[in-house]
């Protein structure tokens, strides 16, 4: 037991120490991979999330398709585009955008929560928690992506799939 909690509390006090907070690691999101400095803004991309934002599937979409074509490793908009996909009900395509992601950063948070979301909405159970378990590897004190999966697995498990 100790063994997991002291490299735990060590992580934990170097984020103290470095002036960061467990929360403030999660205000990215869903979307994001965390690696929030390693690019300037895209205006396509800037775009692309205030359509999502919108709930506008359709703008979303090639906004985020233009993205990619000038940064094929963009994995932050590899999985915007899965959502947006996802939320128009076409799931071949979010899970081609997800694994894309994923592929590009298997650290993916956002991808993981997300494709474990459309693994639902098809009915695959079984691949859906398969992602929260990557989550809660990932997920060393917790996250907004792990717990949100969870929660959506407990609800389709209750019969209450949304």
């Amino acid at each position: 037991m100790y063994a997991r909690v002291i490299p735990a509390f060590a992580a934990f006090a170097i984020l103290l120490a470095a002036g960061l907070s467990p929360a403030s690691l999660h205000a990215a999101g869903g979307g994001s991979s965390g690696d929030l400095a390693a690019r300037p803004a895209d205006p396509n991309f800037t775009e692309g999330r205030k359509a999502i934002d919108n709930k506008d599937w359709a703008a979303a979409i090639p906004l985020f398709q233009a993205v990619v074509a000038k940064d094929p490793q963009n994995a932050d908009a590899y999985n915007w585009l899965g959502y947006a996909y996802r939320n128009q009900g076409n799931y071949e395509q979010s899970f081609v955008h997800y694994e894309k992601a994923l592929a590009i950063d298997p650290r993916h948070r956002g991808a993981h929560e997300y494709i474990g979301e459309a693994y639902l909405k098809t009915g695959n159970l079984a691949k859906a928690e398969e992602h929260l378990s990557r989550l809660d590897s990932l997920c060393v004190f917790g996250c907004a992506e792990y717990t949100e999966l969870k929660k959506k697995i407990a609800d389709y498990k209750a019969g209450k799939a949304s």
